[in-house]
């Protein structure tokens, strides 16, 4: 009968199996006591001295070339002798040197299967995926020596050699080759640390990460860890450092804590949107900072309007002042863009807070409000609250008395929040009445206007000296002005009353001189205590002035007579030394009625802008 034949090198013996060959495996088991016992060095060089050769199948295919697996619910086999625990590189035939990669787990697998119900072996086609298994026991705890069956050991059958899996888990054994001189093949202390990463050669720990079914069982080195944080330091080596090979980390991302052990391994920075946030939460709990900057980097270079309240909610949750300033800008210059992203629903109360207490938001009030009752919507589904204009204003709660009604139109008002049911009955009149009444009642909300610029407020005042007694009759005062560079007017400063704290109404605006067009304007009021002060008068939104051009200030008291200014100059210079800017002011008599205001004396004493 023609026999089928495989080899199998057993050091510098040969073994062949045939369809009536047979080998005892008491010949198989002394061999591999033999291979325990063999240094890795005179394995590498196939040397024998007294004992006989080590044991060294090489075997290709699948189960020759098997990588480790991170999944924590698939137990892989040890062996301390076999280095099943330290894991390496897989060799191949004819290489004596491992393969370099911190995912390979160590050298060939080999498995033989025992059959106790058979006489004979059952012949194996040779060929690359031709495999022998052999049938295991349970593993034991990370690092102990996993041994054969006693039944397999002391059986005198044969050994089955079968091309196919066992059919039970519990049924193979997993031999891997020890990894050798992979030293050799590292030039830099860098290489040779990033060859470890995830890398189950030389680990004494294992961290358990994620929940569930979702947990990864990651190898890891203590050294490696305690040099890069402070806190894995004192884990490991502080007055109660663990003795535990196992760690669990139900609160981290596997794939953030592997991106920290690739940054303290190696230095090298794997972060993506996906993961940056739970990578810098990682680095932030384990105290990596220069990690934490490369994670910020990446936010800082992918901010835009439609993520911007996103990573400024994250930006807050994890204490990082810089980015949620530069979300914060963000906001400021896109603010109907990054109003209408889908994130901005998203946030929590806090953040919507701090977003509405700024005045440099470049909206209008009324759509601020709307953005504000979206959210409100979103907010009574996530409590489970029916969406009655009673729970929206709940859930507001702080945040509407931020929003500025009194910055609205009357119409707008009247057309959006007084009918939103939101507001009370009595805030809702009180802010028609200060829509339409003299002097103006106190209303419960800001009308300070908002002003979308930044940097800081500038003022001129271009009278030398103060005097009683201007009086009015309903003529407007007026000066025209000039500049040297683009400013944003936002107010003036007005004299108030010589008898005393008194209330007036005033209408301002500013007009483009030669085409007559009111670029900005405002019909509100203001309280004085008597004294020669001036008062501020705002305009709603920003005016923009552009140099060389000429403007008329205007400004329509009703109220008693009040201080005014004479000594006038006709240029003013404001210096800003802090970025090394001057601002030229040039005042200028404006033709028509203007209640005897010149550049020699009358009202508008000052203006106030941004450059």
């Amino acid at each position: 009968m023609r026999s089928i034949v495989r080899s199998y090198v057993l050091g510098k013996h040969c073994v062949h199996f045939g369809i009536l060959g047979r080998v005892s495996v008491k010949f198989l088991t002394s061999a591999y006591q033999q291979t325990l016992q063999c240094s890795p060095s005179k394995m590498a060089a196939g040397e024998s001295n007294s004992r006989a050769p080590c044991l060294n199948f090489t075997i290709p295919g699948p189960l020759g070339n098997a990588q480790p697996s991170n999944n924590a619910h698939s137990s892989p086999a040890t062996n301390e002798g076999l280095a099943g625990a330290t894991g390496g590189a897989p060799r191949t035939a004819g290489h004596s040197n491992p393969q370099p990669g911190p995912d390979r787990s160590g050298g060939a697998d080999v498995r033989v299967e025992a059959s106790p119900n058979r006489q004979h072996t059952t012949p194996q086609s040779a060929g690359p995926s031709a495999t022998a298994t052999r049938a295991p026991t349970a593993v034991g705890a990370p690092g102990a020596a996993t041994n054969m069956t006693a039944s397999t050991a002391a059986s005198a059958e044969p050994p089955n050699i079968s091309s196919s899996l066992p059919s039970s888990p519990a049924s193979a054994l997993v031999y891997r080759e020890p990894v050798y001189n992979w030293q050799a093949t590292k030039n830099t202390v860098k290489e040779r640390f990033a060859f470890l990463f995830n890398n189950e050669v030389l680990s004494d720990v294992h961290f358990l990460v994620g929940k569930g079914m979702g947990v990864q069982r990651i190898p890891a080195h203590r050294f490696a860890l305690a040099v890069g944080s402070a806190v894995f330091d004192a884990m490991f080596n502080g007055g109660m450092a663990t003795t535990s090979t196992e760690i669990e980390l139900p609160d981290v991302e596997p794939a953030a804590f592997l991106a920290l052990l690739k940054f303290l391994y190696s230095d090298e920075v794997q972060i993506g949107p996906e993961t940056v946030m739970t990578t810098l939460y990682t680095a932030k709990k384990y105290a990596v900072p220069a990690l934490e900057a490369h994670c910020v980097d990446f936010l800082k270079k992918n901010l835009r309007a439609d993520n911007a309240f996103m990573l400024l909610t994250q930006a807050r949750l994890f204490d990082e002042p810089q980015l949620a300033s530069l979300c914060l800008e963000n906001i400021d210059k896109n603010t109907v863009d990054a109003l209408a992203a889908e994130g901005f629903t998203d946030i929590d109360l806090d953040t919507l807070v701090a977003v509405l207490e700024r005045d440099t938001l470049g909206l209008r009030e009324v759509r601020l409000f709307g953005a504000a009752v979206r959210w409100a919507e979103a907010e009574t589904q996530r409590q489970q609250y029916q969406p009655t204009p009673e729970n929206k204003r709940k859930v507001l709660g702080k945040a509407l008395a931020l929003i500025r009604f009194p910055l609205m139109t009357i119409e707008e008002f009247a057309a959006g929040p007084a009918q939103s049911g939101i507001l009370s009955d009595r805030e809702v009149v009180s802010l028609f009445l200060h829509f339409t009444v003299n002097p103006k009642p106190h209303v419960e909300f800001i009308d300070r206007p908002r002003c979308c610029l930044r940097g800081k407020e500038c003022s001129i005042t271009r009278f030398g000296q103060v005097e009683s007694r201007w009086g009015y009759s309903g003529t407007s005062d007026r000066i025209r002005f000039s500049v040297n560079r683009r400013i944003f007017v936002v107010g003036f400063g007005l004299y108030g009353s010589i008898h005393g704290p008194t209330d007036y109404q005033v209408n301002i605006q500013i007009i483009h001189t030669d085409s007559n067009t009111v670029l900005g304007q405002n019909d509100t009021g203001f309280s004085c205590d008597g004294s020669s002060n001036t008062f501020r008068v705002m305009f709603k939104e920003p005016v923009e002035i552009l140099p060389s051009v000429n403007y008329i200030a205007c400004a329509t008291l009703k109220g008693p007579d009040s201080h005014y200014g004479t000594k006038g100059m006709r240029k003013v210079t404001h210096e800003a030394p802090a970025i090394g800017t001057k601002t030229y002011f040039t005042f200028c008599y404006a033709a028509g009625n203007n209640n005897g205001t010149s550049v020699e004396d009358g009202q508008i004493p000052e203006v106030i802008f941004y450059t």
